[in-house]
Protein backbone atom coordinates (compact mmCIF):
# COMPACT_ATOMS: atom_id res chain seq x y z
CA UNK A 1 0.00 0.00 0.00
CA UNK A 2 1.39 3.62 -0.74
CA UNK A 3 0.96 6.32 0.61
CA UNK A 4 1.15 4.51 4.25
CA UNK A 5 1.62 7.26 6.24
CA UNK A 6 -1.13 9.82 4.89
CA UNK A 7 -3.69 9.54 7.26
CA UNK A 8 -5.67 12.58 7.73
CA UNK A 9 -4.69 14.33 4.57
CA UNK A 10 -7.47 14.65 2.25
CA UNK A 11 -6.47 12.32 -0.57
CA UNK A 12 -5.88 9.62 1.80
CA UNK A 13 -7.52 10.41 5.31
CA UNK A 14 -7.12 6.78 6.67
CA UNK A 15 -3.94 5.62 8.69
CA UNK A 16 -2.05 2.85 7.45
CA UNK A 17 -3.01 0.70 10.69
CA UNK A 18 -6.82 0.72 9.69
CA UNK A 19 -6.30 0.11 6.23
CA UNK A 20 -4.12 -2.72 6.72
CA UNK A 21 -6.89 -4.33 9.06
CA UNK A 22 -9.55 -3.96 6.25
CA UNK A 23 -7.14 -5.84 3.68
CA UNK A 24 -6.59 -8.40 6.26
CA UNK A 25 -10.17 -8.83 7.10
CA UNK A 26 -10.72 -8.93 3.15
CA UNK A 27 -8.03 -11.33 2.95
CA UNK A 28 -9.83 -14.01 5.65
CA UNK A 29 -13.46 -13.12 4.28
CA UNK A 30 -12.03 -14.08 0.59
CA UNK A 31 -9.40 -16.86 1.39
CA UNK A 32 -6.45 -14.99 0.00
CA UNK A 33 -3.58 -14.68 1.92
CA UNK A 34 -2.32 -11.65 2.00
CA UNK A 35 1.39 -9.81 2.50
CA UNK A 36 0.90 -5.81 3.44
CA UNK A 37 3.30 -3.51 3.10
CA UNK A 38 3.48 0.73 3.99
CA UNK A 39 5.26 2.56 1.59
CA UNK A 40 6.48 5.99 2.68
CA UNK A 41 5.12 8.75 1.05
CA UNK A 42 7.81 10.12 -1.49
CA UNK A 43 7.52 13.64 -3.19
CA UNK A 44 6.52 13.28 -6.93
CA UNK A 45 9.18 11.21 -9.02
CA UNK A 46 8.93 9.34 -12.02
CA UNK A 47 11.35 6.82 -10.16
CA UNK A 48 7.84 5.77 -8.22
CA UNK A 49 7.52 2.65 -9.45
CA UNK A 50 11.16 1.55 -8.17
CA UNK A 51 11.37 3.23 -5.07
CA UNK A 52 8.14 1.25 -4.17
CA UNK A 53 9.33 -2.36 -5.54
CA UNK A 54 12.66 -1.36 -3.09
CA UNK A 55 10.35 -0.28 -0.22
CA UNK A 56 8.45 -3.83 -0.51
CA UNK A 57 12.16 -5.43 -0.50
CA UNK A 58 13.26 -3.37 2.57
CA UNK A 59 9.69 -3.74 4.64
CA UNK A 60 10.23 -7.53 4.46
CA UNK A 61 13.93 -7.74 5.10
CA UNK A 62 14.66 -8.82 1.29
CA UNK A 63 12.36 -11.52 1.91
CA UNK A 64 10.03 -10.54 -1.06
CA UNK A 65 11.66 -9.42 -4.65
CA UNK A 66 8.99 -8.27 -6.47
CA UNK A 67 9.97 -8.67 -10.39
CA UNK A 68 8.10 -8.45 -13.45
CA UNK A 69 8.10 -12.53 -13.41
CA UNK A 70 6.30 -13.24 -10.30
CA UNK A 71 4.10 -9.96 -9.61
CA UNK A 72 1.02 -8.44 -11.33
CA UNK A 73 0.57 -5.07 -10.37
CA UNK A 74 -3.18 -4.05 -10.08
CA UNK A 75 -3.46 -0.11 -10.35
CA UNK A 76 -6.26 2.41 -9.72
CA UNK A 77 -4.52 5.35 -11.46
CA UNK A 78 -3.26 4.83 -15.36
CA UNK A 79 -0.34 7.55 -15.03
CA UNK A 80 1.28 5.52 -12.00
CA UNK A 81 0.38 1.90 -13.86
CA UNK A 82 2.88 3.55 -16.51
CA UNK A 83 5.70 3.12 -13.93
CA UNK A 84 5.52 -0.13 -13.68
CA UNK A 85 4.81 -1.26 -17.43
CA UNK A 86 8.12 1.05 -17.90
CA UNK A 87 10.13 -1.41 -15.51
CA UNK A 88 8.54 -4.14 -17.37
CA UNK A 89 5.86 -5.26 -14.78
CA UNK A 90 2.61 -6.27 -16.19
CA UNK A 91 -0.05 -4.05 -15.49
CA UNK A 92 -3.94 -4.44 -14.71
CA UNK A 93 -6.79 -1.81 -13.85
CA UNK A 94 -8.70 -2.48 -10.57
CA UNK A 95 -12.21 -0.58 -12.01
CA UNK A 96 -13.93 -1.33 -15.07
CA UNK A 97 -15.00 1.96 -17.24
CA UNK A 98 -17.38 3.86 -16.13
CA UNK A 99 -17.45 2.55 -12.77
CA UNK A 100 -16.67 4.91 -9.54
CA UNK A 101 -13.07 4.86 -8.52
CA UNK A 102 -11.52 5.01 -5.02
CA UNK A 103 -11.75 8.75 -4.50
CA UNK A 104 -15.20 8.56 -5.93
CA UNK A 105 -16.52 6.64 -2.86
CA UNK A 106 -14.04 8.83 -0.79
CA UNK A 107 -16.19 11.81 -1.93
CA UNK A 108 -19.66 9.85 -1.28
CA UNK A 109 -17.97 9.14 2.54
CA UNK A 110 -17.51 12.76 2.90
CA UNK A 111 -20.86 13.72 1.80
CA UNK A 112 -22.82 11.31 3.94
CA UNK A 113 -23.93 9.51 0.84
CA UNK A 114 -24.26 5.64 2.71
CA UNK A 115 -24.58 4.32 -0.85
CA UNK A 116 -20.99 4.01 -0.70
CA UNK A 117 -21.37 0.80 1.59
CA UNK A 118 -22.73 -0.65 -1.57
CA UNK A 119 -19.47 -0.11 -3.64
CA UNK A 120 -17.25 -1.28 -0.80
CA UNK A 121 -16.26 -4.71 0.16
CA UNK A 122 -18.34 -5.54 3.54
CA UNK A 123 -14.95 -5.87 4.92
CA UNK A 124 -13.89 -2.39 4.67
CA UNK A 125 -17.35 -1.60 5.92
CA UNK A 126 -17.04 -3.23 8.87
CA UNK A 127 -14.05 -1.50 9.62
CA UNK A 128 -14.88 1.35 8.91
CA UNK A 129 -18.30 1.35 11.19
CA UNK A 130 -16.18 -0.15 13.53
CA UNK A 131 -13.75 2.88 13.96
CA UNK A 132 -15.62 5.36 12.82
CA UNK A 133 -13.68 6.08 9.90
CA UNK A 134 -16.63 7.47 7.83
CA UNK A 135 -16.97 10.44 9.97
CA UNK A 136 -12.72 10.77 10.28
CA UNK A 137 -13.12 10.80 6.17
CA UNK A 138 -15.62 13.58 5.98
CA UNK A 139 -13.60 15.61 8.81
CA UNK A 140 -10.53 15.67 6.85
CA UNK A 141 -12.08 15.88 3.36
CA UNK A 142 -14.64 18.67 4.08
CA UNK A 143 -11.49 20.99 6.39
CA UNK A 144 -11.80 24.27 4.43
CA UNK A 145 -8.58 25.41 6.06
CA UNK A 146 -6.45 22.60 5.60
CA UNK A 147 -5.30 21.63 2.54
CA UNK A 148 -4.53 18.22 0.39
CA UNK A 149 -1.55 17.13 2.21
CA UNK A 150 -2.47 17.76 5.52
CA UNK A 151 -0.91 21.31 6.02
CA UNK A 152 -2.24 25.04 5.83
CA UNK A 153 -0.32 25.92 2.64
CA UNK A 154 1.79 23.83 0.11
CA UNK A 155 4.82 26.90 0.47
CA UNK A 156 5.40 26.07 4.29
CA UNK A 157 8.86 24.41 4.76
CA UNK A 158 7.84 22.95 7.99
CA UNK A 159 11.66 22.25 8.92
CA UNK A 160 12.18 26.28 8.83
CA UNK A 161 8.86 26.68 11.41
CA UNK A 162 9.78 23.48 14.10
CA UNK A 163 13.36 24.93 14.40
CA UNK A 164 11.18 28.35 15.31
CA UNK A 165 9.21 26.91 17.75
CA UNK A 166 12.10 24.63 19.55
CA UNK A 167 14.17 27.90 19.73
CA UNK A 168 11.16 30.07 21.04
CA UNK A 169 9.47 27.90 23.22
CA UNK A 170 11.52 28.80 26.69
CA UNK A 171 10.95 32.04 26.08
CA UNK A 172 7.21 31.68 25.73
CA UNK A 173 7.16 29.26 28.36
CA UNK A 174 9.04 31.98 30.93
CA UNK A 175 5.69 34.08 30.28
CA UNK A 176 3.05 32.18 30.42
CA UNK A 177 4.12 29.30 33.23
CA UNK A 178 3.38 31.41 36.50
CA UNK A 179 -0.83 31.19 34.76
CA UNK A 180 -1.01 28.02 33.88
CA UNK A 181 -3.56 25.46 36.33
CA UNK A 182 -3.00 21.85 36.57
CA UNK A 183 -5.23 18.91 35.77
CA UNK A 184 -5.61 18.81 32.09
CA UNK A 185 -3.62 21.10 29.91
CA UNK A 186 -4.02 21.50 25.98
CA UNK A 187 -1.45 23.46 23.87
CA UNK A 188 -3.29 24.21 20.89
CA UNK A 189 -1.53 24.39 17.68
CA UNK A 190 1.38 22.77 19.46
CA UNK A 191 3.80 22.52 16.66
CA UNK A 192 6.83 20.42 17.78
CA UNK A 193 5.37 19.29 21.02
CA UNK A 194 8.28 21.75 22.90
CA UNK A 195 6.60 23.65 24.85
CA UNK A 196 4.44 20.61 26.58
CA UNK A 197 8.18 19.35 26.98
CA UNK A 198 8.76 21.91 29.54
CA UNK A 199 5.47 21.69 30.78
CA UNK A 200 6.42 18.07 31.67
CA UNK A 201 9.62 19.44 33.28
CA UNK A 202 7.90 21.31 35.83
CA UNK A 203 6.80 19.31 39.25
CA UNK A 204 3.98 21.55 39.41
CA UNK A 205 2.36 19.33 36.41
CA UNK A 206 3.60 15.93 37.19
CA UNK A 207 0.56 14.43 37.90
CA UNK A 208 -1.57 16.50 34.79
CA UNK A 209 -2.82 15.23 31.50
CA UNK A 210 -0.58 16.97 28.98
CA UNK A 211 -2.40 16.83 25.78
CA UNK A 212 -1.62 18.69 22.68
CA UNK A 213 -3.15 19.33 19.00
CA UNK A 214 -1.72 20.30 15.95
CA UNK A 215 -3.32 20.69 12.51
CA UNK A 216 -0.11 20.08 10.47
CA UNK A 217 0.91 16.99 9.23
CA UNK A 218 4.35 17.28 9.79
CA UNK A 219 4.69 18.81 12.89
CA UNK A 220 2.37 16.19 14.48
CA UNK A 221 4.87 13.68 13.06
CA UNK A 222 7.40 14.70 14.94
CA UNK A 223 5.20 15.20 18.15
CA UNK A 224 4.30 11.33 17.66
CA UNK A 225 8.08 10.71 17.07
CA UNK A 226 9.15 12.53 20.29
CA UNK A 227 6.61 10.14 22.50
CA UNK A 228 7.84 7.16 21.19
CA UNK A 229 11.33 8.38 21.79
CA UNK A 230 10.75 9.13 25.77
CA UNK A 231 11.33 12.44 25.43
CA UNK A 232 8.55 12.99 28.17
CA UNK A 233 8.46 11.65 31.03
CA UNK A 234 4.75 12.06 32.09
CA UNK A 235 3.18 9.05 30.90
CA UNK A 236 -0.10 11.09 30.44
CA UNK A 237 0.65 12.79 26.77
CA UNK A 238 -1.88 12.72 24.33
CA UNK A 239 -1.13 14.59 20.50
CA UNK A 240 -4.41 14.58 18.24
CA UNK A 241 -3.99 16.17 14.70
CA UNK A 242 -6.73 18.10 14.55
CA UNK A 243 -8.22 21.54 13.20
CA UNK A 244 -10.17 22.42 16.25
CA UNK A 245 -12.73 24.67 14.43
CA UNK A 246 -13.85 21.20 12.82
CA UNK A 247 -15.71 19.98 15.87
CA UNK A 248 -15.21 19.49 19.46
CA UNK A 249 -12.84 17.24 20.38
CA UNK A 250 -13.48 17.87 24.31
CA UNK A 251 -15.97 17.31 26.76
CA UNK A 252 -17.40 20.65 27.63
CA UNK A 253 -16.01 21.84 31.14
CA UNK A 254 -12.82 19.24 30.96
CA UNK A 255 -9.82 21.11 30.58
CA UNK A 256 -8.07 22.78 32.66
CA UNK A 257 -5.75 25.32 31.00
CA UNK A 258 -5.87 25.74 27.35
CA UNK A 259 -2.90 27.39 25.60
CA UNK A 260 -2.59 28.87 22.19
CA UNK A 261 0.87 30.20 21.26
CA UNK A 262 0.81 32.04 17.90
CA UNK A 263 -2.16 30.25 16.84
CA UNK A 264 -5.02 32.99 16.91
CA UNK A 265 -3.29 35.00 14.08
CA UNK A 266 -3.82 31.91 11.82
CA UNK A 267 -6.96 31.28 12.93
CA UNK A 268 -7.85 35.02 11.67
CA UNK A 269 -5.77 34.80 8.75
CA UNK A 270 -7.22 31.20 7.06
CA UNK A 271 -10.90 31.99 8.44
CA UNK A 272 -13.43 30.16 6.21
CA UNK A 273 -15.74 33.17 5.74
CA UNK A 274 -16.13 36.03 8.31
CA UNK A 275 -12.85 36.34 10.07
CA UNK A 276 -14.32 38.21 13.05
CA UNK A 277 -17.10 35.47 13.35
CA UNK A 278 -14.57 32.55 13.16
CA UNK A 279 -12.15 33.74 15.85
CA UNK A 280 -15.13 34.14 18.17
CA UNK A 281 -16.59 30.53 16.99
CA UNK A 282 -13.45 29.28 18.29
CA UNK A 283 -12.74 31.45 21.46
CA UNK A 284 -16.59 30.25 22.41
CA UNK A 285 -15.73 26.82 21.82
CA UNK A 286 -12.62 26.87 24.10
CA UNK A 287 -15.10 28.60 26.81
CA UNK A 288 -17.18 25.36 26.41
CA UNK A 289 -14.60 23.12 27.09
CA UNK A 290 -12.87 24.70 29.88
CA UNK A 291 -13.34 23.90 33.47
CA UNK A 292 -14.64 26.21 36.38
CA UNK A 293 -11.72 28.08 37.35
CA UNK A 294 -10.00 27.32 34.13
CA UNK A 295 -7.82 29.34 32.23
CA UNK A 296 -7.20 30.07 28.13
CA UNK A 297 -3.90 31.66 28.08
CA UNK A 298 -3.21 33.32 24.15
CA UNK A 299 0.44 34.67 23.23
CA UNK A 300 0.46 35.62 19.90
CA UNK A 301 1.34 38.92 17.40
CA UNK A 302 -1.44 41.57 17.61
CA UNK A 303 -1.90 45.08 15.74
CA UNK A 304 -1.43 48.09 16.88
CA UNK A 305 -3.78 50.09 19.02
CA UNK A 306 -4.39 52.59 16.92
CA UNK A 307 -4.57 49.75 13.52
CA UNK A 308 -6.84 52.70 11.35
CA UNK A 309 -4.15 55.67 11.72
CA UNK A 310 -2.71 57.10 8.77
CA UNK A 311 1.30 56.88 9.08
CA UNK A 312 4.07 57.35 6.36
CA UNK A 313 6.34 54.67 6.41
CA UNK A 314 10.11 55.46 5.31
CA UNK A 315 12.02 52.66 3.85
CA UNK A 316 15.67 51.61 3.06
CA UNK A 317 16.38 51.50 -0.38
CA UNK A 318 20.26 51.46 -0.45
CA UNK A 319 20.45 47.60 1.03
CA UNK A 320 20.06 45.29 -1.81
CA UNK A 321 18.46 45.40 -5.31
CA UNK A 322 15.11 47.52 -6.34
CA UNK A 323 13.89 45.75 -9.60
CA UNK A 324 11.19 47.97 -11.40
CA UNK A 325 8.38 45.21 -11.39
CA UNK A 326 7.53 42.15 -8.77
CA UNK A 327 8.39 38.98 -9.13
CA UNK A 328 5.68 35.73 -9.73
CA UNK A 329 7.55 34.16 -7.09
CA UNK A 330 5.93 30.32 -7.67
CA UNK A 331 7.60 30.88 -10.95
CA UNK A 332 11.39 31.26 -9.66
CA UNK A 333 13.96 28.29 -8.47
CA UNK A 334 14.85 30.12 -5.33
CA UNK A 335 11.97 32.50 -4.21
CA UNK A 336 13.72 32.81 -0.99
CA UNK A 337 17.17 33.89 -2.42
CA UNK A 338 15.07 36.18 -4.64
CA UNK A 339 13.49 38.41 -1.75
CA UNK A 340 17.10 37.87 0.43
CA UNK A 341 18.60 40.23 -2.92
CA UNK A 342 16.07 42.97 -2.28
CA UNK A 343 16.24 46.06 -0.72
CA UNK A 344 13.96 46.96 2.42
CA UNK A 345 11.58 49.13 0.12
CA UNK A 346 11.78 46.71 -2.93
CA UNK A 347 10.40 44.24 -0.34
CA UNK A 348 7.21 46.21 0.49
CA UNK A 349 6.31 46.97 -2.94
CA UNK A 350 6.67 42.19 -3.63
CA UNK A 351 5.03 42.15 -0.14
CA UNK A 352 2.24 44.56 -0.91
CA UNK A 353 1.52 42.16 -4.83
CA UNK A 354 1.62 38.88 -2.57
CA UNK A 355 -0.20 39.69 0.79
CA UNK A 356 -3.16 41.27 -0.99
CA UNK A 357 -3.66 37.70 -3.24
CA UNK A 358 -2.68 35.35 -0.30
CA UNK A 359 -4.24 36.82 2.68
CA UNK A 360 -6.69 38.26 0.44
CA UNK A 361 -7.09 41.87 2.01
CA UNK A 362 -6.92 45.24 0.46
CA UNK A 363 -3.43 46.86 2.05
CA UNK A 364 -3.83 50.13 0.18
CA UNK A 365 -0.97 52.81 0.21
CA UNK A 366 0.13 55.87 -1.83
CA UNK A 367 3.76 56.83 -2.63
CA UNK A 368 3.97 61.18 -1.11
CA UNK A 369 7.71 61.73 -2.29
CA UNK A 370 10.04 58.77 -0.77
CA UNK A 371 7.21 57.92 1.88
CA UNK A 372 4.63 55.33 1.73
CA UNK A 373 1.23 56.64 3.32
CA UNK A 374 -0.88 53.79 4.59
CA UNK A 375 -2.38 52.26 7.57
CA UNK A 376 -0.59 51.52 10.79
CA UNK A 377 -1.52 48.43 11.27
CA UNK A 378 -0.54 47.47 7.61
CA UNK A 379 2.90 49.15 8.12
CA UNK A 380 3.29 46.86 10.54
CA UNK A 381 2.31 43.89 8.92
CA UNK A 382 5.22 44.73 6.99
CA UNK A 383 7.47 45.49 9.22
CA UNK A 384 6.84 42.03 11.54
CA UNK A 385 7.24 40.00 8.36
CA UNK A 386 10.12 41.64 6.26
CA UNK A 387 12.50 39.21 7.53
CA UNK A 388 10.10 35.98 7.21
CA UNK A 389 12.10 35.09 3.56
CA UNK A 390 12.55 31.36 3.98
CA UNK A 391 8.34 31.21 3.97
CA UNK A 392 7.45 34.20 2.29
CA UNK A 393 5.06 32.59 0.19
CA UNK A 394 3.26 31.04 3.16
CA UNK A 395 3.80 34.21 5.82
CA UNK A 396 2.06 36.29 2.85
CA UNK A 397 -1.09 34.09 3.53
CA UNK A 398 -1.04 35.65 6.73
CA UNK A 399 -2.13 38.69 8.13
CA UNK A 400 -0.26 39.19 12.09
CA UNK A 401 -2.48 42.73 12.43
CA UNK A 402 -6.05 41.74 11.94
CA UNK A 403 -7.15 42.55 15.39
CA UNK A 404 -5.50 44.92 17.93
CA UNK A 405 -5.23 43.85 21.67
CA UNK A 406 -8.67 45.24 22.76
CA UNK A 407 -10.09 43.62 19.83
CA UNK A 408 -8.98 39.97 21.29
CA UNK A 409 -9.90 40.75 24.55
CA UNK A 410 -13.64 41.52 23.00
CA UNK A 411 -13.56 38.38 21.17
CA UNK A 412 -11.98 36.38 24.61
CA UNK A 413 -15.27 38.73 26.69
CA UNK A 414 -17.98 37.68 24.66
CA UNK A 415 -17.24 34.08 25.03
CA UNK A 416 -17.73 34.24 28.17
CA UNK A 417 -14.24 34.76 29.97
CA UNK A 418 -12.72 37.24 32.58
CA UNK A 419 -9.86 39.33 31.60
CA UNK A 420 -7.16 38.85 33.75
CA UNK A 421 -5.54 41.66 35.28
CA UNK A 422 -2.01 40.48 34.15
CA UNK A 423 -2.86 40.73 30.14
CA UNK A 424 -1.18 43.26 28.36
CA UNK A 425 0.12 44.16 24.82
CA UNK A 426 3.71 44.72 24.54
CA UNK A 427 6.18 45.34 22.11
CA UNK A 428 9.54 42.74 20.87
CA UNK A 429 11.53 45.62 21.37
CA UNK A 430 14.59 43.02 19.72
CA UNK A 431 12.96 42.59 17.11
CA UNK A 432 12.57 47.00 16.67
CA UNK A 433 16.43 46.98 17.46
CA UNK A 434 17.61 44.40 15.53
CA UNK A 435 14.57 44.50 12.42
CA UNK A 436 13.19 47.43 11.83
CA UNK A 437 14.53 50.68 13.30
CA UNK A 438 17.47 50.32 10.95
CA UNK A 439 15.62 49.94 7.57
CA UNK A 440 12.68 51.86 8.61
CA UNK A 441 10.90 55.03 10.30
CA UNK A 442 7.03 56.12 10.58
CA UNK A 443 6.31 59.31 11.23
CA UNK A 444 2.64 61.27 10.85
CA UNK A 445 1.36 62.80 7.73
CA UNK A 446 2.89 66.23 8.78
CA UNK A 447 6.15 64.51 9.37
CA UNK A 448 5.86 64.04 13.24
CA UNK A 449 8.61 60.89 13.79
CA UNK A 450 6.44 58.49 15.50
CA UNK A 451 7.54 54.96 17.90
CA UNK A 452 6.92 51.62 16.90
CA UNK A 453 3.59 50.50 18.33
CA UNK A 454 3.12 47.12 20.42
CA UNK A 455 3.76 43.63 18.48
CA UNK A 456 2.33 41.30 21.00
CA UNK A 457 0.08 40.15 23.54
CA UNK A 458 -0.45 38.19 26.33
CA UNK A 459 -3.75 37.80 27.09
CA UNK A 460 -4.48 35.49 30.43
CA UNK A 461 -8.43 34.75 29.90
CA UNK A 462 -10.25 32.85 33.10
CA UNK A 463 -13.96 31.14 33.66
Amino acid sequence: MTSANHQTTKRNPVGFDRREAAIERFSVVEGIRSLVVGVVDTPPTDEFAEVTVKAVEAGTDDLVRLTPANTVVACSTPEVGKLYEKLGFPVIGVEPDGTPRPWDVLLMIAAGNEQWKELAHPATVDVFERYALDAHVARCVNDPVVGDDGGLTTTRDYKTYADAFETAADRKWLQIKDFVRPGRILDIGCATGATLQLVDRDPRFHESDLIGVEVARHLYAECVHKKEQGVFTNPNVYFYQRNMLGSAVFPPRSIDTTLTLALTHEIWSYADGSRPATVQRFADALFVHTAPHGVWINSDVCGPDEPDRQVVLQLDDSDGDNPEYVAELEKLGDPAAYITGLSTRARFFQFAHDFRRNAKVPFGYQQRGDGLVLRLADAMDFLTRKDYVDNWLSETHEQFCGLDFAGWCAVAERAGFTIDPASKAWRNDWVVTNRIAPVAAISTPDGASLDLPTTHQLLVARR
